[in-house]
């Protein structure tokens, strides 16, 4: 047999179509078939994504918040000073006789009255020297009066032509004579009753005595040398304060309109107040080395509150300002030089440049916002611009506050 190439390869052509062919068909629909397949799951999982009920998505907490309302009223302007109580008198009692103390009718610390017995000082000498005067004074006035009866007789005798007109003038002389000298002796013993008088001290005010200085028996001079007792009076009493020279015109406006400014004493940490008054008067002049004018302001002091000589912080009224917007203190934060609140409108924080004015206690007055207005009070350290916020009447310091919303 002979070998034809064309013959053989049309053999082997129909030999490999015969074995390989419906190979590659199996393998061509198990191809399709997972393609169909995957397209198939492809829509099931887009129909599910797209027909699935959508979750609500997450939405922040608001940070919490305690809140104020602005509001519209009246605050007072005040100047602030460190103020000494001083005693409207104080009086440092000495004798004005020599002696010896004899009896001290006080106790320390005592509260007396005008004309109290304080100090009682041996009176005998002083007693035997006016009964002198006294006798003195009888003696010569019974001269006078004899002198007087001359003179009418005398009067009588000229009137007669029965003596001289020499001998009437002398008589009138005399009887002017006596009469000087009555006259000395009254004063002689008006002198002497002071001095008797001196022996028995009396307060000469009313208030509190000091501690005793002087004993029974003590010896004491006329110069004065010696203090026997200091009283001082308590009830009222003043204060005496400074004012700057830049707010004595505020002050002397209102004291021409003769208004009477209110000052308030407070104890040495300026919180607690011990006492209402007003202005008295201001000084006549202003110490040139520190700018200010001495004030003295007057109170009642029936609880005894203020002590002499303590220092207290006083407060000066000076005006009221009426119908401003006023806030709590705590309101108002500081960012550098400005000033700022949130004011809180459908639960969002804006931030709004305030400026302060007066403050009194914890309320201040500002301007840039309107009566009405509610205002943050707490969580400023979470707080921004913008921001969402919940309002709670609890304390946040006993509620946890919220995150910031992002």
């Amino acid at each position: 047999m002979t070998d034809d190439p064309n013959n053989h390869s049309s053999i082997s052509a129909h030999h490999h179509i015969a074995i390989f062919h419906p190979k590659h068909k199996v393998l061509r629909i198990i191809i399709w078939s997972l393609l169909l397949l995957v397209l198939v799951l492809v829509i099931v999982l887009i129909l599910h994504l797209v027909l699935a009920p959508k979750a609500p998505p997450h939405i922040a907490p608001g940070i919490t918040i305690t809140s104020v309302t602005a509001k519209n009223g009246n605050i007072g302007v005040y100047l602030d000073a460190i103020g000494t109580v001083t005693p409207v008198y104080t009086s440092s009692i000495t004798s004005q006789v020599t002696g010896q103390i004899i009896t001290v009718h006080y106790t320390e610390g005592q509260l007396v009255k005008k004309g109290d017995p304080l100090i009682d000082i041996d009176p005998r000498p002083y007693r035997a020297t006016l009964l002198q005067a006294q006798g003195a004074l009888e003696r010569d006035e019974s001269l006078l009066a004899q002198a007087q009866m001359d003179l009418e007789r005398y009067q009588a005798a000229w009137a007669r032509n029965a003596i001289a007109k020499q001998t009437l003038d002398d008589q009138e002389k005399l009887v002017l004579q006596d009469d000087g000298v009555v006259k000395n002796d009254q004063g002689t013993v008006e002198y002497d009753q002071v001095q008797l008088d001196f022996c028995h001290i009396t307060a000469p005010i009313a208030g509190r005595v000091g501690l005793r200085l002087v004993d029974p028996g003590n010896l004491v001079q006329s110069t004065g040398t010696v203090t026997l007792a200091v009283i001082t009076q308590l009830d009222p009493i003043t204060v005496i304060f400074t004012i700057p020279e830049d707010s004595l015109g505020p002050v002397e406006a209102q004291l021409s309109k003769k208004l009477k400014l209110t000052v308030d004493a407070y104890d040495h940490t300026g919180q607690t107040k011990i006492a209402s008054g007003e202005l008295l008067t201001l000084d006549n002049q202003i110490d040139t080395t520190t700018g200010t004018v001495k004030a003295r302001a007057l109170f009642n002091n029936k609880n005894n509150g203020l002590f002499p000589n303590q220092f207290v912080n006083t407060r000066l009224l000076v005006n009221t300002l009426q119908g401003v917007t006023l806030v709590p203190s705590s309101v108002v934060q500081q960012n550098g030089q400005a000033s700022f609140v949130y004011v809180i409108q459908s639960n969002i924080a804006h931030m709004l440049t305030v400026k302060p004015g007066v403050t009194e206690g914890d309320v201040t007055q500002v301007d840039g916002i309107n009566p009405g207005d509610v205002l943050a009070n707490s969580s400023f350290d979470k707080l921004e611009d913008k921001v969402k916020v919940v309002i709670t009447k609890v304390p946040v310091s006993a509620k946890t506050s919220g995150s910031k919303v992002s």
